[in-house]
């Protein structure tokens, strides 16, 4: 029988099949649920909307340290396991989820310490302020949810385990359906909670998945104690994790602080362009959804096959992931293109709102392809053990040549939004050259 655990010897569109097409339906039905919660937020009022948008890039604090964390345990126990030491790939799972127990608990306190000033910085105040930290005091209070969903889903993806994860998505987004309008209007004992409610709804859930995938992960047989040696804090291993970890996390950290950047100067706008741009952005997610997958299978085969020393597997895996990246995206960047209008109007009736987004999605049309070519390079390299490229990617492209290209062409010179979303499309492509080259540079190096 074929061991589908083992991604280091069966055809690579076989073993890319097997991880990337659970992950895409996943994260197809991980951004239904982004998008059931945006159209509640919008059956409240605008500042709702606005609110919610402006949450999503401190949220992105909470799974930018608990995905980075799992992204680089997925490398270390898939090196492991490539290399046949299962009892090295236990003892990394089960001191991974000690140290998310750590990290889970300094979220909390950060989040419920630091939010009322981070949404300030970011222009909401009074009313607005209020809704914004509605939603956000609870994620950040039971931000274990998020951390754990994220870490038991790394010890089944270090296995090509990518189904479960998928199950947990598709579940949550079905209830979601039911549970959101219940949170937010109220009804059968719960008071309406307005924005709060999308919240609990989604804390409930994720709590879910955590028990779900838990047992899950539990069958697997590396979350082996060891007879209690594994569950002793190693700080060896603790620096391994953060070493991997952190730079992963830090790489999806500069998401978070770019769309900080992002939402600072569209914002001066007015409410209704942080709506437009929190709502084009899910339509974004839609697009993107069928090359995640080819994200995760990246990291996924590039870890075990870089354990095994097969590094002809990585460079052909790399290549048919961005050959099958531009099959399934470029189509759909047509649609974007023709019925920007008509796609924003489906999230909120403001005029001024569906103007700005739909500005923004024709020039994002041209866009897309790059972040494919950017995640798929960055997650070749995390596979290697070689994160820090992504950092600095990650600082260059979100932070520092966004803030420099909106301070000349806003602030200076008093151009309105389309300077940022043009500048935008610049960044990407750029970046996404340079993440190519240095992918297949380090891989020439390798050989």
């Amino acid at each position: 029988m074929t061991d589908t655990t083992d991604l280091t010897t069966r055809p690579i569109p076989e073993v890319i099949r097997q991880v990337a097409v659970p992950a895409s339906v996943g994260y197809f039905f991980h951004t239904m649920f982004n998008v059931v919660d945006t159209w509640w937020a919008g059956r409240i009022d605008t500042e709702a909307v606005a609110a919610l948008s402006l949450s999503l890039p401190v949220y992105f604090i909470i799974t930018s340290l608990a995905s980075g964390i799992g992204t680089g345990s997925t490398a270390l126990m898939g090196a492991a396991l490539g290399g046949r030491d299962r009892d090295r790939a236990s003892l990394v799972a089960v001191q991974m989820l000690g140290f998310g127990v750590f990290v889970s608990a300094l979220l909390a306190w950060f989040g419920l310490t630091f939010s009322p000033a981070i949404f300030s910085w970011l222009g909401a105040e009074g009313r607005y302020l209020d809704t914004c930290l509605a939603y956000m005091n609870p994620i950040f209070a039971c931000n274990f949810t998020t951390v754990f969903l994220y870490l038991f889903n790394a010890i089944l993806q270090s296995q090509g385990d990518t189904k479960s994860f998928r199950n947990v998505l598709v579940f949550t987004a079905l209830l979601n359906v039911a549970l959101d309008p219940w949170f937010v209007l109220g009804g059968f004992g719960l008071p309406a909670m307005g924005l709060a409610g999308v919240a609990w709804a989604t804390v409930a859930l994720q709590a879910c998945g955590v028990v779900y995938l838990g047992f899950k992960a539990r069958r697997t047989g590396l979350m082996c104690t060891g007879g209690g040696r594994n569950l002793i804090p190693h700080p060896r291993i603790y620096a391994e994790i953060a070493h991997q970890g952190f730079p992963a996390a830090l790489n999806f950290m500069t998401i978070a602080l770019g769309f900080f950047v992002i939402f600072r100067f569209v914002s001066r706008f007015g409410p209704e362009a942080s709506a437009a741009y929190g709502i084009a952005t899910r339509i974004d997610q839609i697009v993107l959804l069928p090359t995640i997958g080819l994200n995760v299978a990246s990291l996924t085969i590039t870890a075990q096959n870089y354990g095994a020393g097969r590094m002809n597997r990585i460079r052909e895996a790399m290549g048919k992931n961005l050959k099958y990246g531009a099959m399934l995206l470029l189509p759909l960047s047509l649609p974007i293109l023709l019925f920007a209008a008509p796609l924003m109007s489906i999230f909120t009736s403001d005029q001024a709102a569906i103007a700005i987004g739909a500005e923004y999605l024709r020039i994002d049309a041209f866009t897309l392809y790059g972040y494919v070519v950017i995640m798929v390079s960055t997650s070749v390299l995390q596979g290697m053990k070689r994160p820090l490229f992504a950092i600095w990617l990650g600082a260059s492209r979100q932070v520092v040549a966004p803030w420099l290209f909106f301070t000349v062409f806003c602030t200076w010179l008093g151009y309105g939004t389309i300077a940022i979303w043009l500048s935008i499309f610049v960044i990407v492509w750029v970046s996404a050259l340079v993440a190519y080259r240095f992918a297949r540079g380090t891989l020439r190096r390798m050989a």
